[in-house]
Parts: C-alpha cells; sequence; structure tokens
C-alpha cells in the first residue's frame, strides 16, 4: 500500500499541530495564570533558509489554568524573553481547548481580550477547531530583538455558566 504526499496534505498536517499544541517550553517563557500546571512538546515546519516560514517552527507551551465559568473576567499575562543574540518572529496565542469528552467550547462561550499599549482592552476574535478556541497568529506576529521580553496580559471571561476547558497560553516562534 502507499500514500500518496501532497502539499495540502503538508499544509494541514501543520496546522493541526499548529492548534493541537506541539511546543517545546523554554526557560524564557512564562505564563502567570492561577492553578497552572506545564505542558510540552514539539512542533517544525520546513522554512527556507534567512526567510520567516509562513507556519511556526516551534511553540514554546505555558503554564494552562482551567476555565472558570463565574462570568468574572480572569487575567492571563503571557511573558517571553529572546534569550538569542538574533532578533525572532513571535506571537502569543490564547487557546481554549474543551474537555477532551465535551461539550466543545463555542467562540460565543468564552470572552477573550488583549490589554493594549494604552491600557485599553480589545476583544480578540476566536477560531475554533475541533472543541479548541484560539486567538490569531498572523495577526500577532511581531519581531522581537534579541535581549528583549515580549508581555502580553488577556483577559478570560466564560459567558456560558456551563463553560468548561482549559486556558492554554503559549508562544509560537517562527524561523
Amino acid at each position: 500500500m502507499s500514500l500518496k504526499i501532497s502539499r495540502p496534505g503538508v499544509a494541514a498536517l501543520a496546522l493541526m499541530a499548529a492548534l493541537m499544541g506541539a511546543a517545546a517550553a523554554g526557560p524564557a517563557a512564562a505564563a502567570t495564570t492561577p492553578q497552572a500546571t506545564p505542558q510540552t512538546s514539539t512542533a517544525t515546519s520546513t522554512a527556507l533558509p534567512g526567510q520567516t516560514p509562513a507556519i511556526p517552527t516551534e511553540f514554546v507551551d505555558l503554564s494552562t489554568s482551567a476555565l472558570v465559568a463565574d462570568a468574572a473576567s480572569h487575567e492571563v499575562t503571557v511573558t517571553y524573553r529572546n534569550d538569542s543574540s538574533a532578533d525572532r518572529t513571535v506571537a502569543p496565542q490564547l487557546l481554549v481547548e474543551s474537555p477532551d469528552g465535551g461539550p466543545f467550547l463555542k467562540p460565543a462561550d468564552v470572552r477573550v481580550e488583549r490589554r493594549t499599549a494604552t491600557g485599553c482592552w480589545e476583544t480578540v476574535e476566536l477560531g475554533t477547531q475541533t472543541g479548541t478556541l484560539y486567538t490569531d497568529l498572523v495577526t500577532a506576529q511581531r519581531t522581537l530583538h534579541a535581549g528583549d521580553t515580549l508581555t502580553e496580559v488577556y483577559r478570560v471571561t466564560a459567558l456560558s455558566p456551563e463553560a468548561e476547558g482549559t486556558v492554554h497560553p503559549r508562544i509560537a516562534l517562527y524561523g
């Protein structure tokens, strides 16, 4: 039996890896959330030398916390320090993962906001795939200079009293 590998298939696998949280955690990353549990694993992609890839080459998973369905807003601070000697393209991301046995979360169940540079809160649109809600990586991408630290503050609110899940912050690394 032979398998045919096509570019759309590779893209689908890369997207799945990105959404499912394949990651390698490093000491330069931290997230502050209540009742945190660290997780790690690894994902890679093929990128041409000297070119920032369209998909992340690695993830740094940060401490997770339970989604609290009390209609109150809960802050999650995502911090990552670029300890390398070169600039790096990074993107902070929040995943809100449904329990394995369901029920699956819908974007209407959870509100995610990000604190802007001026201190205001702006709503972050959520995508959804197989019970996982996620923030967009493309719009969150930025260049982090060597030695610099990225800090993003999010506010997560469960809008449905039945909402159950895990808040999983991470940093996508490119190139």
